[in-house]
Order: structure tokens, then C-alpha cells, then sequence
């Protein structure tokens, strides 16, 4: 578990409102960002780059002048420090925002800490940090010490009895989770080892609309995420994930404390993190659920209203089909609004017995009016028909249940970004894939900065810097420029990108018997040493089948084992294989001879029957554009540039990355794919990269595999 003091005050002499010899903030000259970038650099113990650098500098100027930057930097660049010296050089306070718990604590645990006390001399004050995530990440006193409110409509009770008593594995877990409750300092899920399910932790967690609200709780005082919030809002620097942005920039919520520069890492991931938050849904449970929760406080003729709306919806949801939904059918639509009309009743309701004197209901009441809300809210926005959403039905085999639901989701979140990120502020956004074909554009339009706002990637003494600052407030369009800052690894001599243009074009069925024998031939040569990644879960379920039945090498497959406990087995035998599917592609960091083999099955397009990007896909065709390539093409590049950057993660990282899909060869978009990976060297010549891999292995360990015959 971190110490909260030591993940936020770093020197021991530090105050929460600033040391004695702290002096106000101020902006540092530019001209010192090397300099006090080569402290931070040598405090964590690292090696500045040329890249990094770079980077800095170009933070630093981009802030200078009230713009926005896009910067590509690749594996081992060392951006984070590249942009956090700039960032607290400059004086404003900072939100960082990822996508992985990896960074964030990575960030909090070690780059801060080091880099802080390194500025200390020149900045003479001592920054101060802090993370904030949403408030289900934190544990509930209130719900710790008072109980859980009844799914049944009988007020609070014992989660522990609920969930099979003090023998039951839930239960267990959740009088782990209240001992913890005494212990922890932060409160934070992510600070629990070993950690509980995510049933056990919903019991003694809350969403914000289920939040009592520090004045009314008991325990507001001591209530972690409260806490967590006034930590944000003395801190310099504020780690944050995007979906904590996300609801700060689109939902008019605001979340984060002020701040005059915003960082978003792991970029590449903002635009899928963004329409997760924006999506809703309309499930059956959900609307069962809010029966239920509504039944104690609620007026009968409200909630009977609820109770046969949801059976109403049950009924038709049993045989809906799934699919994009152009518009309801009238069916559909008075079921919809009967939920959404009977949620609003609920809710008045439930208002109009708040000032009953019911003293010990106020939790149960503000569970049964966030669940009737989310329904409101969610039946309203379905019933719209906005040509700015996406409606599908979506069947879920979760739960073993087969259910069907309604989903809505933004068309685009481009606009939603421009609008809530780019004011009052300058945003930096980085990643090692944000070049897709080579180009920033694309990506860029995505996330709200249109190619038509684009600056010189270096400035000049033409540049106009006052235009340029004009991207704040009023100004409709957001200048911004792009650098790609390189990697300092040596990819031409480190790894070879090898395209199996003889095998068949793949077509829906995953077991093809050409590409099986290709890929029991390279695991074969590279002595194990294999990442695979598959576009599907049943692709990655079959190849793990007949490899386990041809090599004697393990393979070990996602969804066997937790992903953290793969990854570890992974790395510790180099003979062993890991196979799986969306989260291996950007989730795995091996450096070594553990992953010298890195196996892309195909070319990872979304699904045709994908609700959501079909309809964006026909959107971009519609005004003109090719949507393709817009969607389809751009959503597998990005994958593939991230899969391939599995490879090489250190300097003396050899190995392959096998594309077993020969369009990527064949076909005219193939170039586009080739350009978005990192410049290996290039070959379709298969007696070439068995050659090379079994060199590769034999330099690395004399293990040899045992390929099975017959």
C-alpha cells in the first residue's frame, strides 16, 4: 500500500500549504528546461535522450504560447519526465490524465517524488501532487460501519450475511475489506493487496449520485474520496485518469480542480475512454433493480407504474435482435417512454419524502433516486432520436442470462473534445502511436483538432504567436501543432517486421490450417519466446488449441488466469507462449528474451455488424470523406502500432513481429498499416525470418522446442 503522505509530500519537511522557505510559484525562463531536466533525469536514475529533450522543450513552448501540442514519442523516450519538468517549471498547477493504473503509479510513486526534490534548488519551492480518481475507486465509511441498502426495499443491512456470512468467500472478502477500512490511508481500491471481487467491493462503494454528501454523512470528515478531492485541490500536479476527464470535460460537471495545462498520456486511448463514458444503457436488470430500490420510500402508484414497465420491456427484450436501431419502432418507443415517465414519477416521490423524518433512511432513498435518475436520464436520451447518437440493441450472454438491452452512444466524440478540453487552457497529448499512415491528422481530427488548425511543426520567425494564442476562449478553432520526437532505439536493427504475403486472405472462420502450420513454424524457430495477438477470442481459443496439440512449448491463454499472473508466468519462462486478445495488444510490457516473437493472426478490423463504428463509418462516407479508412483502417492501425511496439521495450530488445495477414502486403491500404508501425526492417521472405529467429534464440538460451508430428 502507498503512503498517502509520502505519495503527495515527498520531502519530509514539506507542508500541505507550503514549506517556510517555499517561494510563490512562478514561471522558470525556457532557457533552464535542459538544465532542469538533466536534474530529474539523473535523480530517477535514467539517461536523457535527445527525443526527451526535444519533447521538453517543445512542452514548454507550446505552453509559452497558449497552444496545443500532439507528440509522438516512443518506447524508452522517457516522456513522462519530458513533460513534467516543463509542466512545473512553468508554475500553473498541471492534471495529468492516463489511461492505465501502470502510469499513474508510476507517476505518483516515482517520477514525481524524484523529480520534485531534483527541481527543488531551482524552482525553491516543493510542488506538491496528488491522484483523484471517481468516488466508487474509494471505499465507503459509511457503508463499512452502517451497512448496505437492501436490493429488497428493507432498509440497510449487513453485507456480509448478504453475501453468504463470514464462511462465504464474499463475505470473507468483505470483512477483509473492513479491516482494511481501519488501516488504509488512502481508501483507494488500487491500494488493496490482495485485492476482492468487484462484487464484494460494490458493497462498501457508492457512485457520486449515491453519495450522501459530506454535510449529510456521518462520516464526511473522514470520508476518503472527500479527502482525496482536497488534496487535488492544494496539489501542483493532479494524476487523473480520462474517464475522470471525460466527465469534467463533457458532462458540465466539473471534477478537477482549475488548472492552466492539461497533460493526456497514453492518447492514443482518449477517443475509446471517452465514448465509454458517454455511452448509456437500458438493461432489464437496471430497470429491476430500480423496482426494488424504490419499493420502501416510493409511493405504491409510482412504483407499480415502474414494475410493469419493466415487465413491459422484459418482454420485448426476450426476442429483440441485436443490431443498430435507425430509429425506434413504435413498440420499442412506448416502452421506452413508459420506463422513462415512471422513473420520473419515482423521483418525485422519493423527493417528496425526504423531510419525513426518516432518520435513518437517507442512503437507502439516495440509492433509489440514483438508480431511478440513471433510468430517466438514459430512457430521455434514447427517445431523442439525436442524429449526433447511435441506437443499438446489444445481447449480452453475461450472467448466462442472454439478455438484450438498448445502448446509445455518441456518433462522434470530436466535437464533444473540441468544446470541453481546448479553452482556457494548453493541452499536450502524447503517445507512442499517435502517427497513424504517417500523419497526425487523423488522429488529431478525432480528438477535436481539425487539420485545417494545424501549425508548422516548428516554429518560425513567420509564426504569429498572438494568432496562435487566440485558440483560447472565443477563437472556434484550436491551433496546434504535431512533432514526433523519434525513439532512441534502433528499430531497422533491432527487429524485422515480416508479412506472410503466401497465406490465404482470412475470412470469418478462425481456424485456418495455413496459417496454424506458419504459426507452430515461427513459435518453433524462435524457441517459444511468443506474444501472440488475435483479433478474437475465438481466434486466440483455437490457435492456443492446436498449438498446445503440435508444440511442447506452454501456452498459456487469456481469460485462464488473471491478466497480471499471465503476463508474470509470461516473463519468467522464456519457452512459454501467451496468447489472447484486445488487452495483450497494449497491455504488455516485457523487455528480454521472454517475448522475442510477437504474432498478429490478422489484420484487427472492427467487426462489419459493430453498431457503432458502421454508423461512423457510413457518417464519414455520407459528408464525402472515406470511411474506411477514416474508421475501420484507422481503428486496426492503431492496434497494430500498438501490438508491434510489444516487441521492443529495452536497447538490446531483438526479435519479429509476424503479421499473418497478407492483405497488410497485397492490398492498397497495406502501406498505410506498414507506416503506422515502427520502421523495422521489412521482409515477406519467410526462410529469412526463420533464419533470423533461430539466431535470435540461440543467443539467447539453448532451448530448443519439441514439435510434435502426426
Amino acid at each position: 500500500m502507498t503512503n498517502d503522505s509520502e505519495s503527495q509530500l515527498p520531502a519530509e519537511d514539506a507542508d500541505p500549504a507550503g514549506s517556510s522557505e517555499d517561494a510563490p510559484a512562478e514561471a522558470v525562463p525556457r532557457s533552464r528546461v535542459p538544465e532542469l531536466l538533466h536534474a530529474a533525469v539523473a535523480a530517477v536514475g535514467g539517461v536523457e535522450r535527445p527525443g526527451q529533450l526535444r519533447m521538453a522543450e517543445a512542452v514548454a513552448d507550446a505552453v509559452d504560447h497558449g497552444e496545443h501540442l500532439l507528440v509522438q514519442a516512443g518506447t524508452g523516450t522517457g516522456k513522462s519526465l519530458a513533460y513534467l519538468v516543463p509542466a512545473l517549471a512553468h508554475g500553473d498547477r498541471v492534471v495529468v490524465a492516463t489511461a492505465t493504473l501502470a502510469l499513474q503509479r508510476q507517476l505518483v510513486e516515482r517520477d514525481l517524488p524524484r523529480t520534485v526534490e531534483a527541481l527543488h534548488p531551482v524552482l525553491r519551492r516543493r510542488p506538491l501532487f496528488a491522484m483523484l480518481k471517481g468516488r466508487s475507486n474509494y471505499l465507503c465509511l459509511h457503508r463499512a460501519n452502517e451497512g448496505t441498502p437492501s436490493e429488497e426495499g428493507e432498509g440497510l443491512f449487513d453485507p456480509v450475511e448478504a453475501m453468504g456470512g463470514p464462511a462465504g468467500k464474499l463475505g470473507q472478502e468483505v470483512l477483509r475489506l473492513r479491516d482494511w477500512a481501519d488501516e488504509t490511508e488512502t481508501g483507494d481500491r488500487d491500494d488493496m493487496t490482495p485485492g476482492v471481487s468487484d462484487r464484494a467491493w460494490a458493497q462498501l462503494s457508492v457512485t457520486s449520485k449515491e453519495c450522501l454528501g459530506a454535510t449529510r454523512c456521518a462520516y464526511g470528515q473522514e470520508c476518503f474520496a472527500e479527502k482525496a478531492r482536497e488534496r487535488a485541490k492544494l496539489a501542483d500536479v493532479v494524476v487523473t485518469n480520462h474517464a475522470m476527464l471525460a466527465i469534467d470535460a463533457i458532462e458540465g460537471a466539473p471534477v478537477l480542480p482549475e488548472h492552466g495545462l492539461l497533460i493526456i498520456d497514453e492518447a492514443h486511448e482518449l477517443v475509446n475512454r471517452v465514448t465509454g463514458a458517454a455511452t448509456a444503457e437500458l438493461t432489464v436488470g437496471a430497470v429491476n433493480r430500480a423496482v426494488k430500490r424504490a419499493a420502501r420510500l416510493a409511493n405504491e402508484k409510482a412504483v407499480d407504474a415502474l414494475q410493469a414497465a419493466a415487465e413491459n420491456y422484459h418482454g420485448l427484450m426476450e426476442t429483440a435482435q441485436p443490431g443498430r436501431v435507425e430509429e425506434l419502432p413504435e413498440y420499442l418507443g412506448y416502452a421506452v417512454t413508459a420506463i422513462r415517465d415512471a422513473a420520473r414519477q419515482v423521483i418525485t416521490s422519493l423527493g417528496e419524502t425526504r423531510d419525513k423524518g426518516l432518520s435513518d433512511e437517507d442512503a437507502v432513498r439516495k440509492q433509489a433516486m440514483a438508480s431511478a435518475e440513471a433510468l430517466h436520464e438514459t430512457a430521455d436520451r434514447l427517445l431523442q432520436d439525436s442524429e449526433y447518437d447511435v441506437v443499438w440493441i446489444e445481447r449480452s450472454d453475461r450472467y448466462g442470462l442472454g439478455t438484450a438491452s438498448l445502448r446509445v452512444a455518441p456518433l462522434s466524440v470530436s466535437g464533444l473534445l473540441r468544446e470541453g478540453l481546448y479553452k482556457e487552457r494548453s493541452v499536450v497529448l502524447t503517445s507512442a502511436t499517435l502517427k497513424l499512415g504517417g500523419d497526425f491528422n487523423g488522429v488529431a481530427a478525432s480528438v477535436g483538432l481539425p487539420s485545417e488548425a494545424r501549425l508548422p511543426d516548428v516554429r518560425t520567425a513567420g509564426d504569429n504567436p498572438e494568432a496562435a494564442g487566440a485558440g483560447f476562449g472565443d477563437e472556434p478553432v484550436p491551433h496546434w501543432r504535431g512533432i514526433d520526437v523519434g525513439s532512441p532505439f534502433k528499430y531497422p536493427k533491432q527487429g524485422i517486421l515480416y508479412v506472410a504475403r503466401h497465406l490465404a486472405d482470412p475470412g470469418r472462420d478462425p481456424e485456418r490450417p495455413d496459417m496454424l502450420d506458419e504459426l507452430a513454424e515461427l513459435i518453433g524457430a524462435a524457441g517459444g519466446r511468443t506474444l501472440g495477438l488475435f483479433s478474437s477470442m475465438r481466434g486466440a481459443r483455437t490457435a492456443a488449441e492446436a498449438m498446445r496439440e503440435r508444440l511442447d512449448h506452454r501456452i498459456l491463454l487469456q481469460g485462464e488466469d488473471t491478466l497480471g499472473e499471465l503476463i508474470r508466468e509470461f516473463a519468467s519462462d522464456a519457452t512459454t507462449c501467451l496468447f489472447g486478445t484486445l488487452s495483450l495488444w497494449q497491455g504488455v510490457d516485457v523487455p528480454g528474451s521472454a517475448c522475442q516473437l510477437v504474432v498478429m493472426d490478422r489484420i484487427p478490423f472492427p467487426r462489419p455488424d459493430d453498431p457503432l463504428m458502421s454508423a461512423r463509418q457510413k457518417d464519414v462516407e455520407q459528408r464525402g470523406g472515406n470511411g474506411f479508412m477514416a474508421v475501420a483502417a484507422t481503428h486496426a492501425a492503431l492496434l497494430m502500432a500498438q501490438g508491434a511496439g510489444r516487441l521492443v521495450r529495452a536497447a538490446d530488445d531483438r526479435g519479429v513481429v509476424a503479421v499473418l495477414d497478407p492483405r497488410v502486403e497485397t492490398k492498397r491500404y497495406g502501406g498505410f498499416f506498414r507506416s503506422s508501425m515502427p520502421e523495422f526492417w521489412y521482409t515477406t521472405d519467410r526462410n529469412q525470418v526463420r533464419r533470423s529467429l533461430a539466431a535470435i534464440d540461440a543467443s539467447a538460451a539453448p532451448v530448443r522446442p519439441v514439435v510434435k508430428r502426426g
